[in-house]
């Protein structure tokens, strides 16, 4: 069975039939299988008691037989495997509700686009999108690859014309760093050949002429966001239950929305009024977009849920994206984009003085900080800065580097100092591998991306993540890749940076609860913490390694409740 549906609302359609949710608060007694609890002094449970939404008692059958109040649900897992809830320790909620509304223009085995011209045909099938601005309809997609096309480039905006000339056209990279306009979006937006490329963006151009060629990296993307379409705040709740459903099936309890809008906040503030969310969600809104006087000095790293939602910290972006070559690195990209000089390695967002000041007011605030820095020069400045401020005696607790893809060994020492958690996106190892080792970084440093093992020897706790919407929240692809890092043309990329099955179940269980500060209610099977539990097809602890991305998740538990239950007829 393949890990991915042709399309994203193919599967949720097809798991409707397959999701359950009830609300009796017997105590249920789960036994008769492997239950792995992700605590080192008693790693493997005979049986769990559940009371409520709690995790009542652990221990011997017997013992919890007693103690299980009339009535009392005895579940047999005959076999399968009891595991903590999974967490997602990073990833982008609303954005991808958002995306579920576009169309699908991902190369396989998430999509079905291989060339431009695939790509045109699927983008032509789109319905519109209505524009709260001007009345424009939009034509949107989301999820090329140009490192999967068989042109191996992107498209440009006269590609994007073959959609439409008349309907702004936009199409977002799968690294959510870049986009590309038609002509009709460009317009929109006021791009010309007259447009400065914005400060840690560019406005790519046509060969030997400065006209825009519809491609926008990073901070140019934000041109197009005053026109740009927004679905209705109505619509967007309506389909909550389907996205949480959509996250369930993978294990995931609880979601993270790093980088969220003004219009996310919104959102994610309505459905928790409204009761709608049936996962936790924890949100991070980026400082780019966000309207702080909205975001309370109460709000931050241990703000209590209210109805499964908390803000918990602020997102900071100090470089692009690796696979899309806009990741700030040290040393040149092994072949630079087009149009680009051999010495080319990337660029900052942030200069050292802005992200000093930012730095500098969420951690007196208290407010926990995601950083992203997917190139080691992006690694090195939020390194030398908060080295700084720990100096003039600022507490650092806790802030998480995402991606961490090219980070040092040298890196890793001095970020343990400072107290900062890599959570690294280890699923690139399958979905760019090759393109890492062939064109972007070249065969040493490509071996080296998401470097568990060095992380690891300096006994660093760390997490793992599929950066959701950009891959699916496929869990056990994810333990799969931590564990074999094998890439799509079957190959092994870095040997040495593999992860043990252990280590990678802990990355999405405790740590990524310790990484959120919720290690006291999430991430193990311990007594007093919440219920949040996913029942497996098989114990990944008695697998070889290759087989991870076959695991099933049979049953999700949030809190006592389940909120996914897979059907016996889905393939």
């Amino acid at each position: 069975m393949s890990p991915y549906p042709k399309t994203i609302s193919t599967l949720i359609a097809a798991l409707s039939a397959g999701l359950i949710a009830h609300s009796a608060q017997s105590d249920t007694i789960y036994h008769g299988g492997p239950i792995l609890s992700m605590v080192d002094d008693a790693p493997f449970l005979d049986a769990v008691l559940v009371r409520g939404d709690k995790i009542e008692q652990t221990g011997r059958l017997a013992e919890l037989e007693v103690n299980c109040q009339t009535p009392c649900q005895k579940i047999d897992l005959q076999g399968r495997s009891l595991l903590p809830g999974f967490i997602d320790a990073h990833g982008h909620y609303t954005m991808t509700l958002d995306f579920l509304a576009y169309k699908n223009v991902a190369s396989p085995p998430v999509g079905p686009v291989k060339n431009i011209a695939a790509l045109i045909k699927q983008m032509q099938q789109q319905s519109q999108s209505s524009s709260k601005g001007g009345g424009e309809h939009w034509i949107l997609g989301a999820g090329y690859d140009d490192s999967l096309l068989a042109e191996k480039r992107h498209p440009t905006r006269q590609d994007l014309d073959k959609v439409s000339t008349t309907q702004p056209v936009f199409i977002r990279h799968v690294s959510g760093h870049l986009g590309v306009c038609n002509s009709r979006c460009l317009e929109l937006a006021g791009i010309t050949a007259d447009s400065k490329n914005p400060e840690g963006g560019v406005f790519r151009r046509e060969a030997g002429s400065q006209q825009p060629n519809g491609v926008l990296e990073e901070t140019a993307l934000d041109a197009i966001h005053s026109v740009f379409p927004e679905q209705g705040l109505e619509e967007q709740l309506a389909r909550i239950p389907e996205l949480d459903k959509y996250y369930a099936q993978y294990g995931i309890t609880t979601v993270q929305d790093g980088a969220t809008s003004n219009t996310g906040l919104a959102l994610l503030q309505q459905a928790s009024q409204k009761q709608l969310l049936s996962l936790d969600v924890i949100s991070y809104p980026y400082t780019a977009w966000a309207d702080f006087s909205k975001y309370t000095p109460s709000a931050g790293a241990k703000q209590p849920y209210q109805n499964h939602f908390r803000n918990a910290g602020v997102k900071l972006v100090l470089d692009g994206s690796p696979q899309g070559k806009t990741a700030w690195l040290s040393a040149p990209y092994h072949h630079p984009p087009h149009g680009q000089g051999e010495d080319y390695q990337g660029y900052p967002i942030l200069t050292d003085a802005q992200l000093e000041k930012q730095l500098t007011e969420f951690f007196n605030k208290g407010w926990q900080v995601l950083a992203h820095c997917n190139g080691d020069a992006a690694a090195e400045q939020l390194i030398q800065v908060m080295s700084k401020l720990k100096k003039k005696g600022v507490h650092l607790d806790r802030t998480v580097m995402i991606h961490a893809q090219t980070v040092r060994d040298d890196q890793l020492s001095r970020m343990k100092e400072l107290g900062i958690i890599p959570s690294f996106f280890v699923a690139h190892t399958y979905f760019w591998g090759d393109w890492h080792r062939d064109s972007v970084l070249g065969l040493d440093r490509a071996k080296r991306i998401s470097p568990l093992i060095s992380a690891k020897r300096q006994d660093i706790k760390y997490t793992i993540h599929n950066d959701t919407p950009i891959v699916p929240p496929n869990m056990p692809l994810l333990l799969w890749t931590a564990a074999n890092r094998e890439t799509r043309s079957g190959k092994t990329l870095g040997q040495d940076q593999r992860a043990n099955i252990k280590d990678a179940l802990k990355a999405i269980t405790i740590n990524a609860a310790y990484q959120h500060y919720e290690e006291d209610s999430k991430g193990s099977i311990e007594a007093g913490k919440l219920a949040d539990l996913v029942i497996l097809d098989r114990n990944p602890l008695m697998i070889p390694p290759q087989q991870l991305k076959d695991i099933e998740v049979l049953e999700t538990i949030k809190g006592g409740k389940t909120v996914y239950k897979r059907s016996p007829n889905t393939q």
